[in-house]
């Protein structure tokens, strides 16, 4: 039975993995990184990088889930507390929005998943659930608890939740498109504050 130092290590190696795979899949794309490189960028054998993941595309998917993942990462009641601070709760998730889409690393993994999504069906399953699937239900609960404390108007809580989530996943596609183009972004920078200012207006009691 391995002992917790040996877990921990192998832990550790394989955090390492994603982040320097990260790294390469955003400067180099899928197809122009090996697993031989991403091994040599780690500082291990090729052999004991398969110790971790199976193949490539594993590795590719695993990092995808990453930046796929909700940006509100708290429990269930921990939301539900959250949401009764109205909306306090959605500045919250647009700031955590606004940080992702702005980290370096994490923007050119998007502009990459943007383009395999649609060569790879179980990155776009991976995506309807890790970011779609999840991101929607954490909104929507939240609006429902909202709604039950008379802090928004009455509404079906699942389209007002698909409603605040469309446009900050717009103001990301935008903002990674003008980056791509090399073009400013200064003047997006409030774009997230000011969504969630406008939406609440349009939903508070």
């Amino acid at each position: 039975m391995p002992n917790n130092t040996t877990v921990q290590k192998k832990t550790n190696t394989k955090q390492k993995i994603l982040k320097v795979s990260s790294t390469l899949f955003s400067e180099h794309g899928y197809k122009g990184t090996s697993v031989r490189k991403i091994a040599s960028e780690v500082g291990i054998r090729e052999s004991a990088l398969y110790n971790h993941f199976k193949n490539k595309e594993e590795i590719f998917l695993s990092v995808a889930k990453e930046i796929f993942a909700s940006p509100f990462s708290d429990s269930n009641e921990d939301i539900k507390e959250s949401a009764m601070k109205g909306k306090a709760f959605l500045q919250k998730f647009a700031m955590q929005y606004k940080l992702l889409t702005f980290d370096k690393n994490n923007e050119n993994m998007f502009r990459l998943l943007m383009i395999e999504l649609f060569a790879n069906k179980e990155l776009r399953e991976q995506f309807m659930d890790e970011f779609h699937t999840q991101n929607i239900k954490t909104l929507s609960e939240a609006f429902f608890v909202m709604m039950q404390n008379d802090i928004i108007r009455s509404s079906d809580p699942m389209m007002v939740a698909y409603e605040f989530l469309s446009t900050l996943f717009y103001i990301r596609l935008q903002i990674t498109l003008m980056r791509f183009d090399n073009s400013s972004t200064n003047n997006m920078s409030t774009q997230f504050e000011k969504h969630v200012e406008f939406f609440w207006e349009s939903i508070r009691v």
